[in-house]
């Protein structure tokens, strides 16, 4: 496939995450990036080093094209770089990126960015507990008014957005987390453009994206990523990913970031940037693992609810679900009958999944959101939430799907 006006020719996402924006002549002929474990660069002349300055202080745009010399890496260092141009073709629509070291530290970034006191930030319910956690604790304090709507409750996030004063954020969390609860992407963003204040749009896509769910494409302007889950796959690091569709916006974030201080470390930046090659191929397995093992437990006794894309009841949702998501994803949640007794027990039981909080690694987690991920909650919130005492959240690795299956029925069978 060629351009045309001498562009280089259009490639596929599975090329491009593993050779855009790498010169093997820069790490000596070597076949893959090196780790450059270094604080400081040497510049090449004077000159050069005050233009660095010029762009990194946004005095002045580098030429399109214009290799910028390098500074200093709590700005920015190769393998920053490096990753954050593999992870662009992993997101349709996006054209930039920015690593941090925590997800949290992305949705910190967005927050206090583009947050002023007196603005509004809007915000589905639930939501992860950090960036509860972060709202309540940080951002109302210093003025900004969080303001909550259900997931999934379009005619909510409408009137919120067309009713709320100075807009400057509507955070999207879908599938909701741990509820799956999705919510409509595409109307939030029409709703946002619409509004006197443009809001961004950002949407917290860890749990389905990149590769089942495509927000930019459905009109947001922000995704962030906990890239410790599926985007680092193994369990075995922290970090975080912006990706956005407008050079400038991810250009503050950077500069944020300079401040904070937070920017991905050389080493991590490429451990995580040797993993996103593989990211489909894990999220397809664990999908059609966690597909499986749910059509496996359905009708179980010892269960109220199921909840996962593919099993949705309520209209509305099946047509979120249809609407902006390719497959349901590698997580569901059960609400076991008996509670918070009930819930605990099948935990203690299981043999192969382990009970932790994190999500995403190609082992299988579960854990106990109203005590663990989302006991900062008050016990009002968590019903309003449907956070419920027996809720139990599961990751699906990437172990063959009927241990799995075995392991879940023979802890329910037990309880």
């Amino acid at each position: 496939m060629k351009e045309g006006n001498g562009q280089p020719p259009r490639r596929h996402v599975e090329t491009e995450v593993l050779t855009r924006g790498f010169d093997p002549r820069l790490s000596l002929g070597s076949a893959r990036p090196a780790v450059f474990r270094s604080s400081t660069y040497v510049f090449s002349s004077p000159e050069a080093a005050e233009r660095a300055f010029a762009v990194a202080l946004g005095k002045i745009k580098p030429i399109e094209g214009e290799d910028v010399e390098l500074i200093y890496s709590r700005l920015s260092h190769p393998n920053a770089e490096i990753l954050e141009d593999h992870v662009v073709p992993l997101e349709t629509g996006a054209t930039c990126a920015a690593a941090f070291n925590t997800g949290m530290a992305a949705i910190s970034a967005l927050f206090l960015t583009l947050c002023r006191p007196g603005q509004a930030l809007i915000h589905t319910v639930p939501l992860y507990g950090g960036t509860h956690h972060l709202l309540q604790e940080l951002l109302l304090p210093y003025g900004v008014r969080p303001v909550a709507v259900p997931a999934g409750d379009g005619h909510s996030m409408k009137s919120a957005i067309e009713e709320t004063e100075e807009v400057a954020i509507v955070f999207i969390e879908t599938p909701a987390n741990p509820t799956l609860r999705m919510t409509d992407i595409a109307a939030a963003a029409e709703a946002a453009r619409r509004c006197s204040s443009r809001p961004i749009v950002a949407v917290d896509n860890t749990f389905l994206g990149p590769v089942f769910q495509h927000p930019l494409e459905l009109g947001a302007d922000v995704c962030v990523y906990s890239a410790t889950k599926y985007l680092a796959g193994f369990s075995d690091m922290l970090g975080g990913v912006v990706t956005a569709r407008d050079p400038v916006l991810v250009d503050r974030l950077r500069g944020t970031r300079a401040i904070l201080g937070d920017i991905l470390q050389p080493d991590e930046s490429w451990l995580l940037d040797s993993r996103l090659a593989t990211v489909s191929l894990r999220m397809n397995r664990q999908s059609k693992n966690a597909q499986r093992i749910v059509e496996g437990l359905v009708g179980h006794e010892r269960l109220e609810r199921i909840h996962y894309p593919a099993q949705f009841e309520d209209s509305e949702q099946k047509r979120i679900y249809g609407s902006q998501c390719d497959f349901p994803g590698g997580i569901f949640s059960l609400e076991l009958v008996g509670g918070k007794t009930a819930a605990f027990e099948f935990l203690r039981r299981l043999r192969i999944t382990r009970n932790a909080v994190s999500l995403g690694g190609m082992e299988s987690l579960a854990c106990h959101p109203a005590t663990t991920t989302h006991s900062e909650m008050s016990p009002q919130q968590l019903r309003d939430a449907g956070v419920t005492d027996g809720l139990v959240r599961i990751s699906v690795g990437i172990e063959d799907w009927r241990d799995l299956l075995d392991d879940y029925r023979s802890a329910l069978d037990a309880i």
